[in-house]
């Protein structure tokens, strides 16, 4: 089977001139494509950071004020300086303290106490370093028996959950991520031996669920992957 990337002192075949060049130009878009898709998005959100923050920073402080232009990724910049320091001082007493006295506030705002909470359950899960993140890639059977799909350890079920379950032994949390938006998905709560760990990681996994199976993380080809043993 040959591909776009194949030696050309292989065993010459009848191609004609058009199709020679329309090889070469998809081996060229193969090439291009994610170099220049990757530095798009990176300028756009350098843009984007720019432009919310810059505005916010007084005009003599500016680069325009002194060179004539803003020099983009500037933003950027003073973004990461002031969430350093927002950061520091918010793992010292004195921050932690205002930080439980805005929250008390906020918690007595009956609309802006719901936003408040979603939004700061949602960063936590996706920023914070603490068990609630995802470590361990697995198998599940999902929606059925002998259908296998990917998903994602959270923790071990807890409290009522694992109380009130009609289950003999422990229950894992597992998300059940989506194709190709793993960002949507299932809670499922599976007994432990019912979850299959796998040795990809995360983002590994990730790749395979975003790409619908066309990426596959693994260093050694599926097909030379070992087999089960038939039962």
């Amino acid at each position: 089977m040959s591909t776009l990337f194949d030696d050309e002192n292989t065993p010459p075949q009848r191609v004609s001139l058009f199709g020679r060049l329309r090889a070469r130009f998809l081996t060229g878009l193969v090439v291009i494509l994610p170099v220049a898709l990757t530095i798009w998005l990176i300028w756009t959100m350098i843009g984007w950071v720019d432009g919310f923050v810059l505005p916010l920073i007084p005009y003599d402080l500016t680069p325009a004020n002194y060179i004539g232009i803003n020099l983009r990724g500037v933003g950027v910049v003073v973004f990461l300086i002031f969430t350093i320091l927002v950061g520091s001082v918010a793992k010292g007493l004195i921050g932690r303290t205002l930080i439980r006295f805005g929250e008390n506030l906020v918690n007595r705002m009956p609309v802006v106490r719901s936003i408040y909470s979603g939004v700061k359950q949602i960063a936590e899960t996706i920023f914070a370093q603490t068990e609630r993140s995802f470590e361990t890639a697995c198998l599940v059977q999902y929606p059925r028996k002998g259908i296998w799909a990917i998903g994602f350890i959270s923790t071990m079920a807890k409290g009522e959950i694992a109380g009130k379950s009609e289950t003999g032994g422990a229950l894992v949390s597992v998300f059940l991520p989506t194709t190709p938006n793993p960002t949507s998905g299932f809670l499922l709560f599976l007994p432990k031996e019912d979850v299959i760990e796998l040795d990809m990681t995360v983002e590994d996994a990730a790749k395979l669920v975003i790409s619908a199976g066309l990426v596959y993380p693994s260093r050694v080809a599926p097909e030379d992957l070992p087999t089960k043993p038939a039962s």
